[in-house]
């Protein structure tokens, strides 16, 4: 589709033409998980599940790795100012506010046990101890309630 040169570009047609949401996305799903917000967890995960295609589990989990990897780091930083916090972790300051309260919820106990969550999700995604009726999407809400749990 094209959009007129007199209109604007709105989000939707870029969902539209691209299937990316701005609410459904894995950065969104960092963010849900980070405040610990298992509706909106879910809700994402849920959206992955009915466009697999678009969310394969393992960008997800490399992402979510990602992710909790810069949480973690953070824990074990001396300095925890804002420009030092986003210097050391490699993102904009803007973003700082929201590891401070991924930390906050994850502690670095909590961390090490998303890192073994993922390895477990890891390998049933690659077939694992798994069983053949298993969907993508069913291991995906699992792997995230293990980890807000």
């Amino acid at each position: 589709m094209n959009v007129p040169k007199d209109r604007e570009i709105s989000v939707q047609d870029i969902e539209q033409n691209i299937g990316i949401s701005k609410d459904f996305n894995v950065f969104e799903l960092n963010n849900a998980l980070g405040r610990r917000d298992a509706v909106k967890a879910i809700q994402i995960v849920d959206y992955f599940a009915a466009n697999p295609k678009s969310n394969p589990p393992i960008m997800v989990m490399a992402t979510l790795y990602g992710y909790f990897s810069k949480v973690l780091k953070y824990h074990y930083l001396a300095d925890k100012s804002s420009s030092a916090v986003a210097k050391e972790l490699g993102i904009s300051p803007f973003f700082v506010k929201d590891y401070e309260l991924a930390a906050r919820n994850f502690n670095k106990s909590k961390v090490f046990h998303v890192f073994h969550v993922l390895k477990d999700y890891d390998l049933k995604f690659k077939g694992v101890e798994v069983g053949p009726q298993t969907s993508e999407g069913d291991l995906l809400r699992e792997m995230i309630f293990k980890i807000l749990n």
